[in-house]
């Protein structure tokens, strides 16, 4: 189905939005977690840290192998990831459940080395993170897969404050997928069931 259908009858007779419909993986997703609102410093962090290992490859590729990620990151605990050092690089690059890719799992650790630096600033990646929802009054109902941004004014001002904090591999486009993700913007379909 293509992006230009929008809205399409799930294996429950529920419309949902194309993309969720080409997996249980993806249908489970959609239903409860994309574009519902996310809070806490793990949870974001997880959420921009698994945007940023997608680059380049499938959001199935990457939420099939979350669970590992969840493990090989201490579930993706700021305190612990910021402390890694060679040993645990050594130990991801080495973990066949994860991507392993060295920039990415150095961007990890220093991102989260960059959200402890906000926490001893007084500051939270959370209360960060959420300056930059936009109102979601005037965002209306995207009615198909074509109407949806990839980058926004919001997620380029997100991603070059995100920099200017020491955060790494987070462009605008990773940005905006972690505002879909973590529900700063909906950007279910109108007539998606889960809107």
């Amino acid at each position: 189905m293509s992006p230009e259908s929008g809205i399409a009858e799930g294996p429950d007779g529920k419309p949902r939005c194309w993309w969720a419909l080409g997996t249980p993986d993806y249908v489970e997703y959609h239903d409860s977690e994309w574009g519902r609102p996310l809070h806490g410093e793990a949870h974001l962090y997880e959420r921009l840290t698994l945007e940023a290992f997608q680059s380049g490859l499938s959001w199935l590729t990457i939420l099939r192998k979350r669970e590992n990620f969840r493990r090989a990151f201490d579930r993706f605990d700021i305190e612990k990831v910021a402390a890694y050092g060679d040993d645990d690089v050594a130990r991801l690059l080495s973990d066949e459940g994860i991507v392993r890719n060295r920039k990415k799992i150095d961007a990890a650790i220093t991102n989260a080395q960059a959200a402890r630096e906000l926490h001893t600033a007084g500051e939270t990646l959370d209360e960060l993170i959420w300056t930059f929802a936009p109102d979601p009054d005037s965002r209306p109902a995207p009615k198909a897969g074509a109407e949806l941004a990839a980058i926004t004014p919001e997620s380029t001002a997100m991603a070059k404050e995100l920099k200017r904090r020491g955060f790494v591999f987070v462009g605008p486009t990773t940005a905006y997928a972690t505002m879909q993700a973590a529900g700063l913007v909906n950007d279910h379909l109108e007539g998606c069931a889960f809107r």
